[in-house]
């Protein structure tokens, strides 16, 4: 077995092709390449009857990989995100957008990716909400988002859908709040996502990065519910009926991440969508590195 020696840690781990081929997807490769890279790389230092290879020597290798096939933005990048990885920077990353957009999914995916093992979502976050907080007091976060404007008295001079959605907002943002003060305590990675991530409701710093992914219209979210009830128990004929009012609450996003600079991502290829957010990541991070 062919052992992974890391001078700054002083660990050794069995090699895994598995991880040096996550770490190659990062440069903006699809996995069948990653995965036939790292083998070579494997192959090569198992040919050379290495028993013990170090970080450097396999970062190294997989940059002159990448460089042989003609791959060199890609071989760049690659280094960029090992050097970021070696510096220990944190990160966050919130993923908001409407009610059935595709955000679990994208976020399972960046998450992956990434090595972020903290994965929050605001739903969560929600009914522990619910389960300390009676419907007397916040009767906002006993429901669903897009029926929270039933569960309130707004005033008459605003839309009540919007209004009841901001304030189940507003209350969940406080969750979301103490996640990101953890985080930034403690100094791990971690993503947080839900329809509760709305631009303006969360107080980013540094390294901490939202995004809105939206879909193109109704036809395209009213498809993905009956493809998501297929793999869990969500009646999809409650989000159906109340599409209209899921698209009015998109609408209400995209104006809200205009107006606070947040990227807006529309989702309608997943690895288009996740290779875009963490290509943004990553750059964003070099230029904070100047």
């Amino acid at each position: 077995m062919m052992l992974v020696t890391d001078e700054e840690k002083k660990i050794r781990l069995p090699f895994s092709r598995g991880i040096l081929t996550r770490s190659i997807m990062l440069a903006g490769i699809d996995v069948g390449l990653a995965y036939a890279i790292a083998s070579e790389v494997q192959r090569e230092l198992e040919e050379a009857a290495k028993r013990i290879v170090s970080t450097d020597e396999i970062r190294e290798l997989t940059y002159r990989k990448l460089l042989e096939k003609g791959l060199r933005e890609q071989a760049e990048r690659y280094l960029l995100w090992r050097k970021l990885k070696r510096r220990k920077i944190r990160i966050a990353i919130l993923i908001g957008g409407a009610t059935g957009v595709g955000k679990s999914t994208i976020s399972t995916e960046i998450a992956f990716r990434l090595g972020i093992r903290s994965i929050i979502g605001t739903d969560t976050i929600r009914e522990v909400m619910r389960k300390m907080i009676a419907p007397d007091l916040l009767p906002d976060i006993h429901v669903s988002s897009f029926l929270a404007g039933e569960a309130v008295n707004p005033p008459a001079e605003v839309d009540p859908l919007i209004y009841g959605f901001g304030m189940q907002v507003k209350h969940v943002s406080t969750g979301i709040e103490a996640v990101l003060e953890r985080s930034r305590r403690e100094g791990f990675n971690t993503l947080i996502e839900g329809i509760h991530v709305v631009p303006g409701f969360v107080d980013l710093r540094g390294n901490e990065f939202m995004y809105l992914i939206t879909v193109p219209d109704r036809d395209y979210l009213e498809a993905h519910f009956y493809e998501r009830a297929r793999y869990s128990l969500r009646d999809p004929r409650k989000y159906i009926e109340n599409i209209d009012r899921i698209m009015e609450i998109q609408d209400y996003l995209i104006k809200l991440a205009g107006k606070h600079g947040v990227p807006i991502v529309e989702n309608v290829e997943l690895e288009k969508t996740v290779e875009r957010i963490i290509s943004d990541v990553i750059r964003r991070l070099e230029k904070s590195r100047g």
